[in-house]
């Protein structure tokens, strides 16, 4: 099996010092200096890096505990030769940042992705001096208001984000709910050798039913009767086929032998499975 240390580069969706470059770097358990991550625009960007073989992985978030599903990489999941090798959580703690110097008083505009700016809405409410404004992504708020030299405005981030740009945290934890935690995977192209780590206990899977009445009921039976406990479930439509849908599952096994069971039921039955990772739960 592959150590950590051999994942060198890694690809993101958002800039250097968000979310998603936390996780990596707590997933890989390096520093910053130990890992050199790719910032990409989109997160279709992020899967052309692994599969043209640019970066060793990549780290996407897939869920949120407050937000729900990423349906966009559920979707990339399905389309191309990728595998999940591994799973994380990520406590989400949302920091108002400025630039040095500047003070609380002074800020007249608060920057962040719309999610961060929607789970900070009772700290926005009631700092009514500022007009809060929706931005391309939390860490690049403060890297713009960094390269901007913006005297009245402050970026909605991770700590990392200030710690990156050189800028400094006014306010920390400035979250509505402090059980916000986001699961993020690492991604390989589907040939690479395993990075897996701990012993896998969870599978993700895709699969479609015939459009019949009582085919997902029947689906659903079959991993109930295998043994494995289902720990999420996701649907999202096949194009260019209304009220047609694409199932996503979570099940946890305790052995190999009962996950091939589950595997080999859902296969019968169903017109389309896709493996899409093996992994440790987080």
């Amino acid at each position: 099996m592959s150590s950590s240390r051999e994942l060198k580069t890694i690809a993101i969706q958002g800039e250097r010092g968000s979310n998603s470059h936390m996780a990596a770097l707590e997933m890989m358990g390096a520093d910053d200096g130990a890992l050199d991550i790719l910032p990409c625009t989109l997160s279709s960007d992020v899967i052309d890096a692994v599969l043209a073989g640019r970066v060793d992985g990549a780290v996407l978030p897939i869920e949120n505990s407050l937000h729900g599903s990423v349906a966009e990489h559920y979707d990339l999941l399905l389309e191309h030769a990728i595998r999940i090798d591994r799973e994380s959580l990520l406590r989400i703690r949302h920091n108002l940042i400025a630039a040095p110097g500047v003070e609380l008083a002074e800020i007249r505009r608060v920057l962040s992705h719309p999610v961060a700016l929607s789970q900070c809405r009772h700290y926005l409410a009631a700092f009514s001096q500022a007009r809060a404004t929706p931005f391309y992504d939390t860490a690049g708020s403060v890297k713009h208001l960094m390269a901007e030299r913006l005297d009245d405005t402050a970026g909605i981030a991770p700590a990392l984000a200030a710690e990156e740009y050189g800028a400094n945290i006014l306010v920390a934890g400035i979250e509505d709910n402090a059980e916000n935690f986001t699961r993020f995977h690492l991604l390989r192209r589907s040939d690479s050798a395993s990075v897996a780590v701990g012993e896998a206990n969870k599978l993700s899977l895709a699969f479609a039913v015939e459009h019949r009445p009582g085919t997902l009921v029947a689906a659903l039976q079959l991993l109930a009767d295998s043994g494995v406990d289902l720990t999420k479930i996701e649907s999202r439509p096949v194009p260019g086929s209304p009220w047609e849908y694409i199932f996503y599952v979570d099940f946890r096994f305790s052995s190999v032998d009962v996950a091939e069971h589950a595997l080999a039921g859902l296969q019968a039955h169903c017109r389309m499975v896709k493996e899409l990772g093996r992994y440790a739960a987080a």
